[in-house]
């Protein structure tokens, strides 16, 4: 597995573990308070699960040439649209640090598969 697609197993592994497990946690850099048990059965969902699933695919992926370079676009392009929507919310509100750091965060993982496929 090459170092870029390791980084983002690494990532999206540890961000899916930790929302499962401590889905507080995850939110808190953002002081969002899940209060209720839907609020974090949706963080375990979204951060966790799909966290868990992207660092799979990704892992499958970095072993099998025909499902390489389809997989890396997509998750590229994935993590890319979620920059953007941080950047159009920018351009509305002005946003704490947190969300600029994410901001880099999604740009360099996306630029590291796009660079290895």
């Amino acid at each position: 597995m090459s170092i870029g697609i390791l980084i983002n197993v690494v990532f999206f592994l540890g961000m899916g573990i930790c929302a499962i497990l401590r889905p507080q946690f995850v939110v808190s850099f953002v002081k969002l308070v899940p209060e209720t048990a839907d609020a974090r059965n949706e963080i375990r969902a979204v951060y966790g699960g799909f966290g868990i699933a992207i660092a799979a695919l990704l892992a499958i992926a970095s072993q099998d040439v025909g499902l390489r370079s389809g997989v890396l676009l997509t998750v590229a392009v994935a993590l890319l649209g979620m920059a953007a929507g941080r950047v159009v919310s920018l351009c509305v509100e002005r946003a704490g640090r947190w969300p600029l750091v994410f901001l880099v965060m999604e740009c360099s993982l996306a630029g590291l598969l796009w660079w290895e496929r």
